[in-house]
């Protein structure tokens, strides 16, 4: 746009406060939140573009925004300016870099990762909680890894995709889908260009049956070709999901 300056802003976030990334009505949103606090520096109303809608309860170390300003900051200044606005919502700007009026935070993203924690044990969570999704029946976190491994590549994942998704087709191609067991923690890490609406906790979800014993490999194998919602296991909460990185 004419006259105003592009920034991109690297996030972070607890998503427990909120009603998801999207600005909807008078719910509290992290989308929400920052465009307070844009208004508070600059005194004008501006729309901060996330790369990534994250769902209610859902957490960021690396979400990727832009926002167009008419008045000119230097990158850390406009950084430390909003940190000072955004208190006391627990969101924060990591970085704030001037972009090119073309950038666009969710149409030029060419890679999302996103992280899925799981704290396998019987006692409940405590620093941890609203963090993690604790899971008290033990986990065969390698038949989780080589069940991933089934869902890697281009495939119709209409089978892990909620039923009020807009995307306009279930094909989507993931990249890299790893479960690793670190103590009583056990991670997923998922990457591909885009998601559907819920598609990782979906399949987490999946992996968890057959972490239980109750499904195997080849059975989520099955459930994705089955392009069939009602072959997905249960969804995983919100709590343990976490944007990390938006590549461009």
């Amino acid at each position: 746009m004419c006259g105003l300056n592009r920034y991109k802003l690297i996030l972070e976030y607890d998503g427990s406060q909120f009603q998801g990334w999207q600005r909807l009505g008078q719910a509290p949103s992290v989308q929400g939140a920052l465009e307070q606090a844009v208004f508070a520096l600059t005194g004008a109303r501006a729309d901060v573009i996330g790369a990534g809608r994250t769902d209610s309860g859902v957490h960021a170390r690396g979400q990727v925004a832009h926002v167009d300003i008419a008045k000119p900051f230097a990158p850390q200044r406009l950084c430390d300016a909003l940190n000072a606005h955004l208190r006391p919502h627990r969101v924060a700007v990591l970085r704030a870099e001037a972009a090119d009026s073309g950038f666009h935070a969710r149409f030029d993203a060419i890679r999302r990762i996103y992280h899925y924690r799981i704290i396998n044990r019987r006692s409940p969570l405590v620093i941890e909680r609203g963090l993690a999704w604790r899971v008290v029946r033990p986990l065969d976190a390698e038949a989780m890894a080589v069940a991933a491994q089934r869902l890697v590549g281009a495939h119709d994942f209409t089978t892990f995709r909620d039923s009020k998704c807009q995307a306009k087709s279930p094909m989507k191609t993931l990249d890299v889908a790893r479960v690793v067991r670190d103590g009583v923690e056990i991670q997923f890490a998922f990457e591909a260009r885009s998601f559907l609406h819920r598609q990782v906790r979906s399949m987490v979800g999946t992996l968890v049956e057959a972490g239980l014993g109750k499904m195997s490999a080849d059975d989520v194998a099955a459930a994705l070709a089955a392009k069939d919602r009602a072959y997905c296991g249960p969804v995983a909460p919100a709590d343990g999901l976490y944007l990390m990185r938006v590549d461009y």
